[in-house]
């Protein structure tokens, strides 16, 4: 079985940035799919990047940018010019399918890390 750590949250002032990783271990997930989703209070879990397997073929939005090192089986999600309503609890996700594209249903989490924002 993977297991994936997320680290890298943090209590963090308004306009700065933070880096997430997730690390996987236990199996090599170079030819996975990994998402990124945040749980907000009172909110529904939502995706907020993902990356394909081998090739690293992304999809991420505006103030967000996902990368991975295969090798280092990390992935990470760089988070710039943070706002408050970006708080939450972090999670990684991934599948065994390589195109995030392909991907339904993630079954692979980990435990989260938490970001706070404020001003």
């Amino acid at each position: 079985q993977v297991r994936l750590v997320e680290s890298g949250g943090s209590s963090v002032q308004t306009g700065g940035s933070l880096k997430l990783s997730c690390v996987a271990s236990g199996k090599t997930v170079a030819g996975w799919c990994v998402a990124w989703f945040r749980r907000s209070l009172g909110k529904e879990r939502e995706k907020v990047a993902t990356i394909d397997g081998y090739t690293g073929t992304n999809t991420e939005e505006g103030r967000f940018t996902v990368s991975r090192d295969y090798g280092a089986e990390t992935v990470y999600l760089q988070i710039d010019t943070l706002k408050p309503e970006d708080s939450g609890l972090y999670s990684c996700a991934a599948s065994k399918k390589m195109r995030c594209a392909d991907v339904n249903t993630f079954t692979y989490w980990g435990q989260g890390t938490q970001v706070t924002v404020s001003s």
